[in-house]
């Protein structure tokens, strides 16, 4: 049965599982950026903010930045496990039989084998996200589109 067991182990599907995780992980980072892009949009909204009796001023004018996110580490983990086990059983029986005339005799002989094949498996996907500040120079376009307040 070794033959099924390294079939079952060729046909695990790995590398598709990495490179599925590696365009998983890069489609989360953009809709993540967006996300931060379009909370910095918000807060550079006035109308959104607060007006302490001089004119309603945005959140962003007031400090307040979006966060970034970036994933700095994701795993696969796959736990397979297979057994095999085969068993063979062989059994003779004989029997001697005398009558008058004629002698008998039989012989019977058995030969069973079983196969017996167990494949179990789990697996995960785990990421670790981190927060970062935003890119310098987006802050720097951010600042500068802010009104001038004297």
């Amino acid at each position: 049965m070794p033959t099924s067991v390294t079939t079952a182990l060729q046909e695990a599907p790995l590398p598709e599982l990495v490179q599925k995780l590696g365009v998983a992980i890069s489609q989360a980072q953009l809709a993540m950026d967006k996300n931060s892009v379009a909370i910095a949009q918000l807060l550079a909204d006035s109308e959104q903010g607060i007006d302490f009796g001089q004119g309603a001023r945005s959140l962003l004018e007031l400090g307040f930045t979006p966060t970034f996110f970036q994933i700095t580490e994701a795993v696969i983990e796959a736990r397979v496990a297979f057994s095999s086990s085969e068993t063979t059983e062989w059994g003779v029986a004989a029997s001697i039989g005398v009558a008058v005339y004629f002698v008998a005799a039989s012989v019977n002989a058995h030969y069973s084998s079983r196969y017996s094949f167990d494949a179990s498996g789990s697996s995960s996907i785990r990421a670790t996200f981190v927060a970062v500040p935003p890119p310098s120079i987006f802050n720097e376009v951010l600042r500068s589109t802010l009104p001038q307040r004297t």
